[in-house]
């Protein structure tokens, strides 16, 4: 019944938005009948009715649309500014995307060039590692990877040296160290929008910008450059501190900046100025001509748009309305074409079955995602003394049976629609460096339930719902229920993947426990929190996968714990020599040296059997479009707008 009557909501706000639009002359649309279809379905021995209400709607032919077209993609959030130094947020990047072209994106877990001839890349030549002597008084990099001045007792990595293991004490006599130099080249005919050629000098005073302590943004790479500079009109060579083996040396590009119309502004000044914080000069497929505080942006066709001989852009004029996070309100702007686009800041998931069923009878367009963000539960192997429970995570054996126990398949079903893929690792399927050959679990009660047996946990009483108790376990009395607590957020969506992993437990003979924690107490820094604190048996939480692969997320040296000041992110307490060897290993190398991408596929197959954690499912990103539009292509890590230029009907 709730199915029924949020489509029959979304009905009504059809009808009543279409009669608006209808008195201001544009398409008339009539609804010509509504079909009820009623089935059952048996679920777990529970039978449920339940009814669907598909809207059929025809449209009126209405004259044909003459003179400039127009996308109107509305936001929830309006951009505090612009200006690429002023802040990250998505509402902002949506925008960025339409003003600028790159220069290079994220997407899909890599970088991809878009006014660059390529990304730089060791094994092609145009990135080195070459080896310099230093000297007292040269900036380096040391051990710790801070930017000092080099003297007397400072732990450096001299050359060939890639962790700690081999660091030395400085003596102030010249020391070999390494130092990464990579040259970039822009492609050529590229300008700004007032016609301007754009160069890398360009990018040389946008590397300026940056480093100056008046511009509040994050210094960490620019502070560990030797030096950034042009050599020709296209091309840019940066240069490393001594020390500083950085794995995303391929973007080190900075956004180009127009120095020309830019050039007499302080960089403080800068921060505010309507030309950069608002009024942004760019070179991509529009042009800002109007910033209307709390309603709209408006952009125009920029005629120098260095595609523009393909055909692009494809509008005219296009309009980001803000229109705050009403999701069923936006909806219905969708369905009375007032928005071309609902993006994915008006916070759509909770909307999301409506948005399938709209899909399904041709209303609209769901855009769906897998997002970064993704969800898995850990395992608390080795918990903090003081937190005393039975150790019934120890045996490798336990965790595998888990996993086969959890039925991942329902929950990606029933929360995310089917959109997420069933995760086998700390790497999404999608990632470049994913391991596809990795040991999985696939929901198998079978195949948990005999591990269980094997590992000393008996179905005493023949009964499969009632908790397994251990026999001949070492270090653990007889009769030990196999009883645990899991623990999650009190968000919706986990409560929901808790309750499906719960009951699909069961079915081993697994007894949880759930308990729903608020965000702010869950994920509080150790010792107090649960996580952060080891003191949980099973937490599910979040992390953000990114184009670097991650390994060092379960290296030992992360157990968080008083020693380290609480400085870590393995909170399971996962030990394992191997895999912090493998890993250690693949960290010490850099993309596009030989070995790198074998290392960290190798991190990905011992993780994936000695499993610390179930990887469980990946969050979805949401947005709704026309269903009409063409070219809108969501993304796992970039801004839905990546490709504005080619949005078309």
């Amino acid at each position: 019944m709730h199915s029924r009557n949020r489509v029959l909501l979304a009905l009504f706000m059809l009808i009543t938005l279409m009669l608006i639009v209808a008195c201001q002359g544009a398409k008339e649309v009539e609804v010509t009948r509504i079909v009820k279809e009623k089935e059952t379905i048996v679920e777990r021995e529970t039978i449920i009715e339940q009814e669907t209400v598909i809207v059929e709607v025809t449209p009126t032919p209405g004259p044909l649309e003459e003179g400039p077209r127009e996308l109107v993609i509305c936001q929830g959030q309006e951009p505090s500014t612009l200006y690429v130094y002023g802040g990250s947020a998505l509402a902002a990047r949506h925008v960025q995307h339409a003003v600028y072209d790159g220069p290079i994106d994220k997407r899909t877990y890599g970088y991809q060039p878009i006014i660059l001839q390529k990304l730089p890349s060791l094994s092609d030549g145009d990135a080195v590692i070459e080896t310099i002597t230093v000297e007292t008084g040269d900036l380096v990099v040391d051990d710790a990877l801070d930017v000092v001045t080099l003297e007397a007792g400072i732990l450096v990595r001299p050359a060939g040296c890639f962790s700690s293991d081999c660091a030395v004490e400085f003596t102030g006599d010249p020391l070999e160290m390494e130092q990464m130099v990579v040259t970039f080249e822009l492609k050529e005919g590229i300008l700004w929008s007032d016609g301007e050629p754009l160069t890398a000098y360009d990018s040389v005073y946008s590397f300026d910008l940056l480093k100056d302590p008046d511009t509040p943004a994050d210094r960490y790479k620019t502070d560990r450059t030797a030096s950034y500079e042009a050599t020709d009109n296209y091309s840019t060579v940066w240069t490393g501190l001594p020390g500083f083996r950085d794995t995303t040396y391929f973007t080190n590009f900075w956004h180009p900046l127009p120095e020309h119309a830019w050039g007499d502004f302080t960089p403080l000044e800068l921060v505010e100025a309507e030309e950069s914080s608002r009024m942004p000069l760019g070179w991509g497929p529009y042009v800002i001509t109007e910033w209307v505080a709390g309603d709209h942006i408006t952009l125009v066709k920029n005629e120098n748009y260095w595609r523009a001989d393909e055909g692009l852009p494809k509008f005219d004029t296009v309009i980001f309305r803000f229109v705050g996070q009403n999701s069923e309100e936006n909806i219905a702007a969708v369905l009375a074409e007032k928005c071309d686009i609902v993006d994915q800041t008006v916070q759509l998931d909770d909307q999301s079955s409506l948005l399938m069923e709209l899909q399904a009878v041709g209303k609209l367009t769901a855009a769906f995602v897998a997002s970064q963000i993704w969800e898995h539960a850990d395992f608390g192997i080795n918990p903090v003394e003081s937190y005393e429970r039975p150790d019934l995570f120890e045996d490798v054996r336990v965790r595998q049976a888990i996993a086969y126990c959890m039925d991942r398949q329902q929950i990606i079903d029933t929360v995310t629609f089917g959109t997420s893929p069933v995760l086998q690792s700390y790497l999404p399927p999608g990632h470049p460096f994913f391991n596809p050959d990795v040991k999985q679990y696939p929901y198998d009660p079978a195949a948990g339930s005999a591990l269980l047996e094997e590992a000393g946990w008996i179905d005493h009483d023949g009964d499969p719902f009632t908790a397994r108790v251990s026999q001949d376990v070492e270090g653990m009395p007889d009769g030990t229920p196999l009883e645990f607590n899991y623990w999650t957020t009190s968000a919706t969506q986990e409560q929901q993947a808790a309750r499906v992993l719960q009951a699909s437990m069961a079915e081993c003979g697994i007894k949880a426990n759930l308990e729903h924690w608020s965000v702010a107490e869950y994920l509080i820094e150790g010792p107090e929190g649960p996580l952060f604190g080891r003191r949980f048996d099973v937490g599910q939480f979040a992390w953000v996968a990114s184009p670097d692969p991650l390994c060092s997320l379960y290296l030992s040296t992360e157990i968080p714990s008083e020693e380290n000041g609480w400085d870590g992110l393995n909170v399971s307490g996962f030990v394992n020599d191997e895999y912090d060897a493998v890993c250690s290993a693949a960290l010490q190398l850099l993309p596009g040296q030989p070995e790198y991408e074998q290392f960290h596929k190798e991190a990905q197959r011992i993780f994936a059997e000695q499993l610390p954690m179930v990887p469980l499912y990946m969050r979805l990103k949401t947005a709704a479009t026309h269903a009409d539009l063409k070219g809108f292509i969501m993304d796992a890590t970039e801004s839905e707008m990546w490709n504005i230029e080619e949005f078309s009907y």
